[in-house]
């Protein structure tokens, strides 16, 4: 299904936002520190990065919930994402057991059991300081009374299923 547009309508100042999809409206969480122009996100500033922003893959945990859509891959127990700025894979899957810094996605909580991969920063680019861009910044389940997120996107479970089950192909997440 092509042309889907997530609406994120963020806020600069703080965590909280409101979603429009397919003509519904929902409340969403993103960074601790609010949102960021792309051009100033950096690794570990706990912001939601602005623009357009292509779903280009997804996640799931099989042993809990069922895959979605068609570009949604299952999760193992041994996989990770590189958060290392400079590293080879920064920005990308590795191994749990991967030796530079990453987190693991195959979690205790509920909020990776689904994961929307967003086409940001995945050629894993430094700013012009040395420091990151930003990585692993995902559509994701809002885990129950968390009050913000590191710089993704979470949104409840059934709005983020409705999300995912459109699939990948020409759905954008615009965080504006």
């Amino acid at each position: 299904m092509a042309g889907k547009t997530l609406l994120v309508k963020a806020r600069a100042d703080g965590p909280f936002a409101i979603a429009c999809f397919e003509g519904r409206e929902f409340a969403c969480l993103i960074g601790k520190n609010g949102a960021v122009a792309a051009a100033g996100k950096r690794e570990g500033d706990s912001k939601t990065p602005l623009g357009v922003w292509p779903l280009v893959a997804g996640f799931y945990r099989p042993d809990r919930v069922d895959a979605l859509g068609v570009c949604q891959q299952p999760l193992e127990a041994d996989m990770g994402w590189c958060d290392a700025a400079g590293d080879p894979l920064y920005n990308a899957a590795c191994e749990a057991d991967y030796e530079a810094s990453h987190e693991k996605l195959w979690r205790e909580d509920a909020a990776y059991d689904y994961i929307g991969v967003m086409d940001y920063n995945l050629e894993g680019e430094l700013a012009e300081d040395g420091i990151g861009r930003g990585s692993a910044i995902f559509l994701h389940v809002w885990r129950d009374k968390a009050p913000h997120t590191e710089g993704c996107v979470a949104l409840k479970a059934e709005d983020l299923e409705a999300v995912l089950a459109a699939g990948c192909d020409g759905v954008e997440i615009v965080l504006a």
